[in-house]
C-alpha cells in the first residue's frame, strides 16, 4: 500500500464519519457495523498500518470513499452537501486540538476507560457510546469553532442520537489527526484531486 492510499483510509475515515452524522440526524439510523467501525478506531493504540486503525478492512468505509470522491470530483449532481461541510469542520477542529495539549491529554487519559467499557459492553453499548459522546463535548465542543449539525430535530433531540454524533465527531477528528500524521494537508485536495481520485476508484470498488 502506498503513502496516498493510506492517506485516502484515514480521510476516507473523515468522510465515513461525516456521512454517518448526516444520516443519523436526517433519519435517526446508522448501522452498527459502520458505527462500530468509527467507535472501534478511538481505541485502536499502534496500528500496523492504516487499515487496523478500522478494523483491518475498509468494507465500513466505503459510503466515506463515495462522498469524498464527490467532493473532489466537483459534480454539483452527486455533491454530498452536508457530509462534505462536515468533514472539511473536523480537519480545521484537528487543526485547533493539535494546539491544545491539555486537551489532548483529557482524551488520552479518557480513551482508556471507554475502551474498558467497549471489553465489558461491546463496542456500540450505549454506555460506550454516552462516554465517547461525552468526552467531545468536555474537550472538542469547548473550541471556539462548532460544528453545527442540520436535520431533522425528531432524531436531533433524542440523547441516544446526540451522543451518537458526537462520538463519531470525535472518531472523525481521530481520523482527520491520523491523516494529518500521515502528511495529509488540505491544500492536497485542490491540488492533487486527480492523483487522489485515480487511487481511490480502485479502492471504491474493493
Amino acid at each position: 500500500m502506498n503513502a496516498m492510499q493510506e492517506q485516502l483510509i484515514a480521510l476516507g475515515g473523515v468522510f465515513q464519519a461525516a456521512v454517518l452524522v448526516d444520516r443519523i440526524a436526517r433519519t435517526g439510523q446508522a448501522s452498527e457495523a459502520n458505527l462500530g467501525c468509527m467507535l472501534g478506531s478511538l481505541l485502536v493504540r499502534d496500528p500496523k498500518d492504516t487499515l487496523e486503525v478500522f478494523g483491518g478492512d475498509d468494507i465500513n468505509l466505503r459510503d466515506g470513499y463515495r462522498a469524498l470522491a464527490s467532493a473532489l470530483e466537483r459534480d454539483p449532481g452527486s455533491l454530498q452537501r452536508e457530509p462534505l461541510r462536515y468533514a472539511l469542520s473536523m480537519l480545521g477542529l484537528e487543526r485547533q486540538l493539535a494546539k491544545r495539549g491539555d486537551m489532548l491529554d483529557v482524551i488520552g487519559n479518557r480513551l482508556p476507560q471507554i475502551q474498558s467499557q467497549a471489553e465489558h459492553f461491546g463496542l456500540v453499548h450505549e454506555n460506550v457510546i454516552a462516554s465517547s459522546g461525552a468526552l467531545y463535548q468536555d474537550t472538542l465542543s469547548q473550541l471556539r469553532q462548532r460544528i453545527q449539525v442540520h436535520g431533522d430535530m425528531r432524531h436531533l433531540q433524542q440523547p441516544s442520537n446526540a451522543s451518537k454524533i458526537r462520538a463519531l465527531l470525535l472518531a472523525g477528528i481521530r481520523a482527520a489527526r491520523l491523516w494529518r500524521q500521515l502528511g495529509g494537508h488540505r491544500w492536497q485536495l485542490v491540488i492533487s484531486r486527480r492523483k487522489l481520485l485515480k487511487e481511490l476508484y480502485p479502492m471504491l470498488r474493493g
